[in-house]
Protein backbone atom coordinates (compact mmCIF):
# COMPACT_ATOMS: atom_id res chain seq x y z
CA UNK A 1 0.00 0.00 0.00
CA UNK A 2 1.41 3.46 -1.25
CA UNK A 3 1.98 6.05 1.91
CA UNK A 4 0.94 9.34 1.86
CA UNK A 5 3.14 11.87 0.53
CA UNK A 6 5.33 13.51 3.20
CA UNK A 7 4.72 17.50 4.21
CA UNK A 8 7.29 19.62 2.22
CA UNK A 9 7.36 22.64 4.89
CA UNK A 10 8.48 22.69 8.32
CA UNK A 11 8.09 25.90 10.89
CA UNK A 12 10.08 27.07 13.50
CA UNK A 13 11.95 25.43 16.47
CA UNK A 14 9.35 24.07 18.69
CA UNK A 15 11.99 21.82 20.52
CA UNK A 16 15.67 22.17 21.58
CA UNK A 17 17.71 20.01 24.01
CA UNK A 18 20.92 21.78 25.08
CA UNK A 19 23.53 19.66 26.35
CA UNK A 20 20.76 16.99 27.42
CA UNK A 21 22.00 14.89 30.40
CA UNK A 22 20.30 11.96 32.15
CA UNK A 23 22.19 10.44 34.87
CA UNK A 24 20.44 7.40 36.71
CA UNK A 25 21.89 5.34 39.88
CA UNK A 26 21.89 1.88 39.48
CA UNK A 27 23.66 0.41 43.10
CA UNK A 28 26.95 1.62 42.71
CA UNK A 29 27.07 1.74 38.88
CA UNK A 30 25.86 5.10 37.02
CA UNK A 31 24.12 4.64 33.91
CA UNK A 32 24.03 7.87 31.59
CA UNK A 33 21.09 7.46 29.50
CA UNK A 34 21.29 10.65 28.03
CA UNK A 35 25.46 11.74 27.35
CA UNK A 36 25.42 15.14 26.12
CA UNK A 37 22.63 15.58 23.60
CA UNK A 38 22.30 18.48 21.84
CA UNK A 39 19.15 18.75 19.04
CA UNK A 40 16.44 20.93 17.57
CA UNK A 41 13.12 19.52 16.37
CA UNK A 42 10.77 21.98 14.14
CA UNK A 43 7.12 22.54 14.32
CA UNK A 44 5.34 20.68 12.07
CA UNK A 45 7.92 17.78 11.40
CA UNK A 46 7.94 14.01 11.83
CA UNK A 47 10.72 12.47 13.74
CA UNK A 48 11.25 8.55 14.24
CA UNK A 49 14.08 7.85 17.28
CA UNK A 50 16.06 4.22 16.51
CA UNK A 51 18.70 2.66 18.46
CA UNK A 52 19.29 -0.49 19.92
CA UNK A 53 17.86 -1.55 24.02
CA UNK A 54 20.04 0.89 26.13
CA UNK A 55 20.70 3.55 23.18
CA UNK A 56 18.69 6.18 25.00
CA UNK A 57 15.81 6.68 22.92
CA UNK A 58 12.99 5.60 25.73
CA UNK A 59 14.76 7.94 28.07
CA UNK A 60 15.00 10.77 25.23
CA UNK A 61 11.44 10.40 24.59
CA UNK A 62 10.31 10.17 28.22
CA UNK A 63 12.45 13.91 28.72
CA UNK A 64 10.70 15.63 25.48
CA UNK A 65 7.31 14.32 26.53
CA UNK A 66 8.23 15.93 30.18
CA UNK A 67 7.44 12.03 31.97
CA UNK A 68 11.58 12.17 33.00
CA UNK A 69 13.32 15.53 34.12
CA UNK A 70 17.03 16.01 32.90
CA UNK A 71 20.35 15.57 35.73
CA UNK A 72 21.68 18.71 33.57
CA UNK A 73 21.76 20.74 30.75
CA UNK A 74 18.46 22.66 28.94
CA UNK A 75 14.94 21.32 27.28
CA UNK A 76 13.03 24.17 25.24
CA UNK A 77 9.56 23.50 24.94
CA UNK A 78 8.40 26.63 22.50
CA UNK A 79 10.19 28.47 23.72
CA UNK A 80 10.00 27.96 27.68
CA UNK A 81 12.79 26.10 29.65
CA UNK A 82 10.73 23.75 31.15
CA UNK A 83 13.59 21.80 32.78
CA UNK A 84 13.13 24.96 35.09
CA UNK A 85 9.12 23.87 36.31
CA UNK A 86 8.15 22.57 39.14
CA UNK A 87 6.13 19.47 39.07
CA UNK A 88 3.17 20.80 39.46
CA UNK A 89 3.54 23.39 36.73
CA UNK A 90 5.46 20.53 34.74
CA UNK A 91 2.07 18.58 34.90
CA UNK A 92 -0.31 21.19 33.39
CA UNK A 93 2.08 21.99 30.92
CA UNK A 94 2.11 18.17 29.90
CA UNK A 95 -1.46 18.35 30.07
CA UNK A 96 -1.96 21.03 27.90
CA UNK A 97 0.73 21.02 24.94
CA UNK A 98 1.46 17.38 24.46
CA UNK A 99 -0.26 14.48 23.44
CA UNK A 100 0.65 10.46 23.97
CA UNK A 101 0.45 7.34 22.11
CA UNK A 102 1.79 4.02 23.70
CA UNK A 103 2.21 0.73 22.04
CA UNK A 104 -0.11 -0.71 24.96
CA UNK A 105 -3.04 2.04 24.09
CA UNK A 106 -3.16 2.67 28.15
CA UNK A 107 -6.96 3.17 27.48
CA UNK A 108 -9.38 2.63 30.77
CA UNK A 109 -11.09 -0.68 30.55
CA UNK A 110 -14.17 0.29 32.76
CA UNK A 111 -14.62 3.67 30.61
CA UNK A 112 -16.58 3.74 26.90
CA UNK A 113 -14.43 4.60 23.89
CA UNK A 114 -16.60 8.46 24.55
CA UNK A 115 -15.25 8.53 27.88
CA UNK A 116 -11.63 7.22 27.39
CA UNK A 117 -11.55 10.50 24.33
CA UNK A 118 -12.78 12.99 26.93
CA UNK A 119 -11.12 12.40 29.89
CA UNK A 120 -7.94 14.89 29.23
CA UNK A 121 -10.80 17.53 28.86
CA UNK A 122 -12.13 16.62 32.65
CA UNK A 123 -8.56 17.31 33.97
CA UNK A 124 -9.05 20.44 31.69
CA UNK A 125 -12.32 21.60 33.21
CA UNK A 126 -14.23 21.63 30.28
CA UNK A 127 -18.13 21.06 30.92
CA UNK A 128 -20.15 17.55 29.97
CA UNK A 129 -21.42 19.40 26.99
CA UNK A 130 -18.25 20.79 24.64
CA UNK A 131 -16.07 17.45 26.04
CA UNK A 132 -18.99 15.35 24.20
CA UNK A 133 -19.06 17.16 21.48
CA UNK A 134 -15.26 17.18 21.09
CA UNK A 135 -14.87 13.25 21.74
CA UNK A 136 -17.49 12.80 19.22
CA UNK A 137 -15.51 14.88 16.40
CA UNK A 138 -12.53 12.88 17.44
CA UNK A 139 -14.32 9.69 17.44
CA UNK A 140 -15.50 10.60 14.09
CA UNK A 141 -11.99 11.89 12.73
CA UNK A 142 -10.50 8.88 13.65
CA UNK A 143 -13.17 6.26 12.02
CA UNK A 144 -14.86 5.22 15.41
CA UNK A 145 -18.02 7.61 15.70
CA UNK A 146 -20.02 4.32 15.88
CA UNK A 147 -18.14 3.22 18.54
CA UNK A 148 -18.71 5.64 21.27
CA UNK A 149 -20.47 3.79 23.65
CA UNK A 150 -18.47 0.56 23.25
CA UNK A 151 -15.29 -0.14 25.95
CA UNK A 152 -11.82 -1.36 24.97
CA UNK A 153 -12.36 -5.00 25.34
CA UNK A 154 -14.50 -4.86 22.50
CA UNK A 155 -12.82 -3.29 20.35
CA UNK A 156 -9.52 -4.68 17.91
CA UNK A 157 -6.27 -3.59 18.57
CA UNK A 158 -5.84 -1.28 15.98
CA UNK A 159 -9.50 0.22 17.44
CA UNK A 160 -8.18 0.68 20.47
CA UNK A 161 -5.15 2.43 18.64
CA UNK A 162 -7.18 4.71 16.91
CA UNK A 163 -9.14 5.29 20.43
CA UNK A 164 -5.52 6.19 22.30
CA UNK A 165 -4.89 8.68 19.13
CA UNK A 166 -8.23 10.48 19.48
CA UNK A 167 -7.33 10.42 23.04
CA UNK A 168 -3.86 12.12 22.61
CA UNK A 169 -5.82 14.97 20.03
CA UNK A 170 -7.88 16.01 22.43
CA UNK A 171 -6.56 19.16 23.92
CA UNK A 172 -4.88 20.16 20.68
CA UNK A 173 -1.97 19.59 21.55
CA UNK A 174 1.47 20.67 19.63
CA UNK A 175 3.55 17.81 19.56
CA UNK A 176 2.09 13.96 19.85
CA UNK A 177 4.46 11.45 21.16
CA UNK A 178 4.33 7.91 20.04
CA UNK A 179 5.97 5.47 21.73
CA UNK A 180 5.95 1.83 19.23
CA UNK A 181 2.73 3.21 17.84
CA UNK A 182 2.64 -0.22 16.33
CA UNK A 183 4.10 -2.56 18.48
CA UNK A 184 1.07 -4.77 19.27
CA UNK A 185 -0.77 -4.54 15.67
CA UNK A 186 -0.22 -6.51 12.66
CA UNK A 187 1.28 -5.37 10.04
CA UNK A 188 -2.04 -4.21 7.56
CA UNK A 189 -3.18 -2.37 11.03
CA UNK A 190 0.17 -1.14 11.72
CA UNK A 191 -0.09 0.87 8.37
CA UNK A 192 -3.39 2.23 8.83
CA UNK A 193 -2.17 3.38 12.43
CA UNK A 194 0.84 4.72 10.52
CA UNK A 195 -1.38 6.53 7.79
CA UNK A 196 -3.38 8.31 10.12
CA UNK A 197 -0.37 9.56 12.22
CA UNK A 198 0.98 11.20 8.68
CA UNK A 199 -2.05 12.86 7.67
CA UNK A 200 -2.14 14.76 11.51
CA UNK A 201 1.31 15.67 10.35
CA UNK A 202 0.12 16.90 7.10
CA UNK A 203 -2.31 19.06 8.79
CA UNK A 204 0.76 20.56 10.98
CA UNK A 205 1.18 18.46 13.85
CA UNK A 206 5.01 17.91 15.03
CA UNK A 207 5.32 14.13 15.97
CA UNK A 208 8.24 12.21 17.30
CA UNK A 209 7.99 8.80 17.61
CA UNK A 210 9.87 5.84 18.81
CA UNK A 211 10.38 2.78 17.02
CA UNK A 212 12.55 -0.35 16.39
CA UNK A 213 10.63 -0.79 12.86
CA UNK A 214 12.85 0.76 9.72
CA UNK A 215 9.21 0.40 8.05
CA UNK A 216 7.45 2.09 10.32
CA UNK A 217 10.29 4.80 11.01
CA UNK A 218 10.19 5.00 6.90
CA UNK A 219 7.15 6.92 7.38
CA UNK A 220 8.82 9.74 9.10
CA UNK A 221 11.02 12.36 7.22
CA UNK A 222 13.75 12.73 10.01
CA UNK A 223 15.17 9.76 11.83
CA UNK A 224 17.13 10.20 15.00
CA UNK A 225 19.81 7.09 15.23
CA UNK A 226 20.75 6.98 19.28
CA UNK A 227 23.44 4.74 20.65
CA UNK A 228 25.21 4.84 24.02
CA UNK A 229 22.87 7.83 25.02
CA UNK A 230 24.26 10.12 22.28
CA UNK A 231 23.07 10.79 18.40
CA UNK A 232 25.02 8.45 16.53
CA UNK A 233 23.51 10.35 13.38
CA UNK A 234 20.33 11.86 11.56
CA UNK A 235 18.82 10.91 8.28
CA UNK A 236 16.46 12.97 6.14
CA UNK A 237 14.19 11.96 3.61
CA UNK A 238 13.72 14.10 0.35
Amino acid sequence: MAKPPRPTTEGQEIVRLEDARKVYQMGTEQVHALAGVNIEFRRGSFWAIMGPSGSGKSTMMNVLGCLDRLTSGSYYLDGQDVSQLDDDSLSDFRLRYLGFVFQSFNLIPQLTVHRNIELPLYYLGWDADRSADRAKELADEVGLGDRLSHRPTELSGGQMQRVAIARALANDPQIIFADEPTGNLDSATGVQIMQLLTKLNQRGKTIIMVTHEPDIAAYARHRLHMIDGVVDRIETAA
